[in-house]
């Protein structure tokens, strides 16, 4: 039996679900991870089997488990563990706190798997003050976190950068909006704009790109462009002490990060206003395959709902 109940923290993506154990003094002494599923009953039968085989091969008892929080795309009623629209996981409307804690009998808690990653990476890159963390995967988003909690707004949108229109001229979006960050920076856009096959599109753009081929000179512009946008944002917005970057993108290592802060600095290059808020030396980067959604989701499984509605893209 631990000394003090371990919290547990799963990100369920469309595709796995990525759990971490959690001891004492937020060391991760467990990790694992399943596949999310499709459909209501198969995101809550994976969920339930993640905690009990995290728990198996971390050498732990269910009964050492203290709380369990989740993280998933979509609406997420925080009071009542409900989650609605996640639609990468087929889910329209699922009481996935209520069951899943109805089958292991530990309590569930569920947040918005941007805004728990924004938490958890508050917590394992040391920030004090405010931060936001801004998630570059298949779409654009981001979370901000103020004195070690999570900042709302009035409508649970504080930080969603990614559909925020800064091209009039640019791509069609999802959102139906037209130029917004997403389109720039998103996995998913880019990939689409590039239109060749291939298992990691945004990594074929910046290799063709270093190879002069036209278009993925473009579309790395636009990448490091929208980057450095949603940075620019969430400063200008909230004024937060540094961006921390992550999401599948960190994947792409340096040549993320260099070219971002190029872009912020070329940005502020004819504007003393934008060199003085020295954009480029508050971005950092997660290294790729980061716990902090998981780890995020562990604090959120332990912590005190707040009895609000949070809504993410």
């Amino acid at each position: 039996m631990t000394a003090r109940p371990v919290r547990v923290g799963l990100d369920v993506g469309g595709t796995k679900i990525d759990a971490v154990a959690v001891g004492e003094d937020d060391e991760i002494i467990g990790r694992v991870r399943r596949l999310s599923g499709w459909g209501g009953e198969e995101v809550v039968a994976n969920v339930v089997d993640a905690v009990t085989t995290l728990a198996a091969e971390s050498g732990l008892d269910l009964a050492d488990i203290g709380s369990v929080g989740v993280g998933i795309p979509g609406l997420v009623d925080e009071e009542s563990g409900r989650v609605l629209h996640a639609v990468n996981l087929g889910v329209e409307s699922l009481d996935l706190a209520e069951l899943a804690s109805a089958r292991l009998g530990i309590g569930f808690r569920v947040e918005n798997d941007v805004k728990a990653a924004a938490l958890g990476a508050a917590v394992l890159r040391g920030a004090a003050g405010s931060m936001a963390y801004l998630n570059l995967g298949t779409g654009v988003a981001a979370g901000i976190v103020v004195d070690g909690r999570i900042w709302r707004g009035s409508r649970g949108t504080a930080g969603e950068v990614g559909h925020l229109s800064v091209d009039p001229n640019g791509r069609l979006c999802g959102c139906g909006q037209v130029g917004c960050v997403e389109t720039l920076c998103g996995g998913g856009a880019l990939a689409k704009a590039w239109g060749r096959p291939g298992a990691l599109p945004v990594r074929d753009i910046l290799d063709a790109a270093e190879s002069g081929d036209p278009l993925a000179l473009a579309l790395r512009a636009d990448l490091f462009a929208g980057g450095a946008a949603g940075v620019r944002v969430l400063v200008l917005s909230a004024d937060v002490d540094r961006v921390i970057i992550g999401g599948g993108l960190t994947a792409l290592g340096d040549r993320l990060e260099d070219g971002i802060r190029s872009a912020l600095l070329a940005g502020a290059a004819s504007s003393p206003f934008m060199r003085s808020l020295h954009l480029d030396e508050r971005i950092e980067m997660l290294p790729a395959g980061s716990p902090a959604a998981a780890f995020g989701a562990a604090l959120v499984g332990a912590s005190v709902p707040s009895k609000e509605i949070v809504s993410h893209g």
